[in-house]
């Protein structure tokens, strides 16, 4: 690929395995695991194994895992961690592909596919749903039980990475982020054993599970969340016309400077010659009462307002995208305000690039940094840069222009560990703040081999 990647996993026979040629994985004994895996362990040779090995970036469909375990019980799951340890060979789940930096398909590893762990219950106010289990379903299953727990908005997003990142999404101001509402979760440590984690069992593994990121503890089979009663959604969009970015971006936090937690809205700019600036977002009630709100805005040739229902709302939000695409993207967070003009003469003049700042506050701001794993308690906004390796561009061209983004907001060393970018500068301290040693702490004390090391694991 010809980009450099700093090297985490140092200082252990197993992450230095981890990191190896391929020597490793070539001299695995593979018969070992299909024995107790059967069909459902797929290697190179195997019929499927050229589309069940991508993941949804596809910057990264050039890696070839060693093998993938299609687990379908908690025993599989924990013959795959015993296998890996033991065969010293970097390991890692996938609850739908979506990493950003592609770590859930390590090349001459094994995926620990949980794919097939997305069973959803909704007892009482609470909803029980396995890590695999894919947004829109999650969705489907609990709105038509008249329920809502807040959650992201890609439809084929993985849970279990969603909900151990933090989980930003469109109800967030009002109800908090996705980790927020966790009740327990049954997690299967590198040592093969089984936990249900919650305030009371375990609570130092638990705290570490909301919002410390992905891969870095175990790997969760299921969680149980807190519910609320699925609320009317009203949904809005404002479409500015070309060069009123630095004006809108800046409207855009005053907005929310007062707005209720029912509000919540999304403020994107595109790359172009000019720059083009939208609005969407939510508000949790009719458009009577949205609409005084939308009229606080500059003025805009164009201005959607709808009632949906809760469930409609989130198939509107999730989007239509079933396949992956190449990408490059990182993020920063913002404590203070962001120079509208600077969002401005950073896209000028480019292609295919946007920045997405999303609204923060309200619920999720509610709550101290250091009470989840998740730090960014303070933050207004975050703010999302994306670029598409399209149209003959290079990723290497691609991760170029995502850096001079990224850090030309002027925002400092943050950044969301679910928005995982390979080449975030002083990454353990961007995505958990204070919160890191800690986190390394409980990392330590549940995985002190590194079995589950990977270049940004803790």
């Amino acid at each position: 690929m010809g980009i450099s990647r700093r090297t985490f996993m140092q200082g252990t026979a197993l992450a230095a395995a981890a990191l190896g040629t391929g020597t490793a994985a070539a001299d695995t004994n593979w018969a070992r695991l299909r024995k107790r895996l059967g069909s459902r362990l797929v290697l190179p040779q195997d019929p499927g194994y050229d589309q069940i090995r991508l993941p949804y970036n596809e910057v990264y469909a050039y890696r070839r895992p060693a093998a993938i375990a299609k687990c379908v019980r908690t025993e599989d799951v924990q013959a795959c961690l015993d296998f890996a340890s033991h065969e010293r060979i970097p390991v890692a789940a996938r609850s739908g592909r979506h990493s950003y930096a592609g770590y859930s398909a390590p090349e001459n590893g094994l995926i620990v596919d949980l794919s097939a762990f997305n069973d959803v219950q909704v007892r009482g106010t609470h909803v029980q749903a396995g890590t695999g289990t894919r947004l829109d379903n999650f969705y489907e299953a609990i709105g038509a039980q008249g329920r809502s727990v807040p959650a992201g908005s890609c439809r084929s997003v993985g849970l279990g990475g969603l909900a151990l990142g933090g989980g930003i999404g469109v109800t967030a101001r009002k109800y908090g982020l996705t980790c927020d509402n966790l009740v327990s979760a049954r997690i299967i440590t590198p040592d093969g054993c089984l936990h249900t984690v919650s305030e009371h069992q375990e609570p130092d593994l638990f705290w570490a599970l909301k919002g410390g990121g992905g891969g870095n503890f175990g790997i969760v089979t299921s969680f149980t969340f807190r519910s609320f009663p699925a609320p009317m959604i009203t949904r809005f969009y404002v479409a500015y016309p070309g060069g009123a970015t630095a004006e809108v971006v800046e409207a855009w936090q005053d907005w929310f400077e007062n707005a209720p937690d029912e509000l919540w809205g999304v403020c994107g700019t595109g790359a172009g010659s000019p720059t083009i600036t939208e609005i969407d977002g939510t508000y949790l009630g009719p458009a009577k009462d949205l609409n005084p709100l939308l009229d606080r805005l500059p003025k805009a040739p164009r201005r959607d307002v709808e009632e949906l229902s809760y469930l409609d709302a989130m198939r509107f939000f999730a989007g239509g995208y079933e396949t992956g695409f190449p990408f490059v993207a990182s993020s920063r967070m913002a404590y203070g305000r962001i120079d509208g003009e600077r969002v401005d003469e950073l896209l000028t003049g480019r292609t295919n690039c946007r920045i997405q700042l999303d609204s923060f506050g309200g619920a999720l701001g509610r709550i101290a940094p250091d009470a989840t794993a998740f730090p960014h308690r303070a933050a207004k906004t975050s703010a999302q840069v994306y670029v598409n390796v399209l149209d003959g561009r290079t990723e290497a061209e691609g991760r170029r222009i995502v850096a001079s983004l990224r850090d030309g907001l002027g925002l400092g060393t943050t950044g969301y560990v679910n928005y995982i970018d390979p080449e975030m500068p002083d990454w353990p301290t961007a995505y958990y703040g204070r919160n890191v040693a800690r986190l390394r702490k409980v990392r330590r004390r549940y995985d002190p081999d590194r079995v589950l090391g990977f270049q940004q694991g803790l």
